[in-house]
């Protein structure tokens, strides 16, 4: 092992990084299925407690109607062996949970980070450290009020996460810290293991020092312990910078959510049924509405009350987004897992300024984002300066202020200014209202590709992601001499391609981003940012 990696092992804050097979929360088997099994016996419990009060206390229970199999029981004398083999079913299910506790077990190299499962099926799964393209802890509401939370490491690949579920709360924080820390490949050493984790669990207390006996007072001290959990803000203010933090408006989230598709969907759908009863009389219609009125409704409280304590910040090790009121969600983003970025804007939300971004990643979570949207929404709404804040967090270090002008101009600008090349006059055919704004730039860190004069959107590359770049032209492109560029990514919801460009621009365009990108990805070393930088070559020549 290598004075690096050992050094690092020491700053970690648990011992779950040494090699070894660990075993999970001892409560997961009821977090994963036994709280629906105690749910069932509390049914079956209070469909015939009567008739279980009857048969031990006589008279002491009404009942109706009367169960054949109860009756069966009674008049066979048959209680005891019953009551046997309900115990018996019990003790079996108790012993499936604990095998199965016991058989699931995970541990951490200095390579992968790898889970085992399963009695009579075995489930090995492994994720390497340098393809970590996120860990996210997710905190159930239920497991929540236990202290329990469930981690998830998104390797790159479909299907290839790893999850923990589940770890205590303090647990999951400290180990997403270790695991960040070996995959970034920093060099510490033991002095710097008392330092403060910037992913240091929200309001956790690391013990709670009772006198011997006094059982009130560590009841008590749990108690707080959960209570400070819930009320603690996801990520310690004093942790950051403040001017990295971004947080989610109520208004501007409610506000956003009603100009939304889905919500003008529910207000057709409300007229619709309105006027058909209005023209018709047939107040049975309400009964056909009511399934997609709800599900429609049900979506959109549900993106307000998950959004409401929605924020984004910066951290030693990445961009942390978090979002959720009793069912919490925390992921860390480590530097260049971002393949890409999209920053749009629907029509409707023009008159306030609103924006979204979303973001391409090597990965796909399990978990839902912020109001039941995909994890790759980074920003569900916010304004032109949440949105040049959020992308300082997500583009590379390279990306100061000085590329932030231009960025204005691909979100509201049009034509050539600051150095965009617009789709030319012979474009109107494809691009009736967008051909001024429909236009490419390239600058020392990324490439950008503007779009939409309805639906403004501005798409952001850096280099290093880059896997290829491609030129198309089809027939009538040909005829009107222009072409298509198409920059590719790792797979996601951002197609990095704009058409009706001028043709000669689209070679051009295409010889520049395939060598930059060449020369981009040899010196990139963010799949280890934590290692001490090597120096930088001389900048790129200018874009064309």
């Amino acid at each position: 092992m290598s004075d690096e990696l050992s050094r690092a092992k020491a700053a970690t804050a648990t011992d779950f990084t040494d090699g070894e097979w660990h075993r999970l929360h001892r409560a997961t088997p009821l977090f994963r299925g036994g709280l629906t099994l105690l749910i069932i016996v509390g049914v079956i419990v209070a469909n015939f407690r009567e008739r279980l009060i009857e048969a031990f206390i006589p008279g002491g229970g009404e009942f109706t109607p009367e169960d054949p199999l109860f009756e069966y029981i009674i008049a066979e004398n048959l209680i005891l062996q019953a009551a046997a083999a309900l115990l018996g079913l019990l003790l079996l299910i108790i012993a499936g949970f604990w095998l199965s506790w016991r058989f699931h077990a995970f541990r951490i190299t200095d390579q992968v980070v790898e889970v085992r499962s399963g009695i009579l099926f075995r489930t090995n799964r492994k994720g390497r450290l340098d393809r970590i393209q996120g860990i996210n802890i997710v905190r159930p509401f239920i497991p929540r009020l236990f202290g329990a939370a469930k981690l998830e490491i998104s390797v790159a690949g479909n299907d290839a996460n790893v999850p923990l579920q589940y770890l205590t709360g303090a647990q999951a924080d400290a180990l997403r810290r270790d695991i960040l820390l070996l995959a970034s490949g920093a060099r510490r050493d033991a002095a710097g293991s008392g330092a403060p984790s910037a992913e240091a669990a929200p309001g956790a207390v690391d013990s709670v020092e009772v006198p011997p006996g006094t059982s009130l007072t560590l009841a008590s001290g749990v108690i707080d312990k959960r209570v400070g959990e819930f009320l603690a803000p996801e990520l310690d203010p004093s942790l950051v910078e403040p001017e990295t933090v971004v947080h989610m408006n109520p208004g501007r989230l409610i506000g956003s959510t009603v100009l939304g598709g889905p919500a003008i969907v529910f207000v057709l759908l409300t007229a619709g049924l309105i006027t058909g009863i209005a023209m018709t009389g047939e107040v049975a219609l309400v009964v056909g509405f009511i399934p997609a009125m709800l599900g429609i409704g049900g979506f959109l409280v549900s993106r307000i009350t998950r959004s409401l304590r929605y924020s984004i910040a910066a951290t030693p090790d990445g961009v942390r987004v978090g979002f959720g009121l009793l069912s919490t969600s925390n992921e860390t983003l480590p530097p260049g897992r971002i393949h890409s970025v999209k920053v749009s804007q629907p029509l409707l939300w023009r008159p306030f300024g609103w924006w979204q971004i979303a973001v391409n990643r090597a990965s796909r979570s399990s978990a839902q984002g912020a109001g039941g949207q995909a994890q790759t929404t980074i920003l569900p709404v916010g304004n032109a300066d949440d949105v040049r804040t959020v992308l300082r967090l997500l583009l590379p270090a390279g990306v100061t202020d000085d590329s932030m002008p231009m960025i204005d101009l691909g979100l509201t600008g049009s034509g050539d200014e600051g150095g965009f090349v617009p789709s030319p006059r012979r474009a109107r055919p494809l691009r009736w209202f967008s051909v001024k704004r429909n236009a490419t730039a390239l600058t020392p860190e990324l490439v950008m590709l503007r779009a939409g004069a309805v639906w403004r959107s501005l798409t952001l590359v850096p280099y290093p992601r880059i896997q290829s770049a491609a030129v198309t032209q089809g027939p009538i492109e040909r005829a009107l001499r222009l072409g298509s560029i198409q920059v590719h990514t790792v797979a996601g919801p951002i197609v990095a391609n704009l058409g009706a460009l001028d043709r000669e621009h689209a070679v051009s365009f295409f010889e520049h981003v395939s060598g930059r990108a060449i020369a981009a990805a040899e010196r990139d070393t963010s799949h280890r940012w934590g290692e001490t930088p090597a120096e930088e070559p001389s900048a790129p020549e200018s874009a064309p």
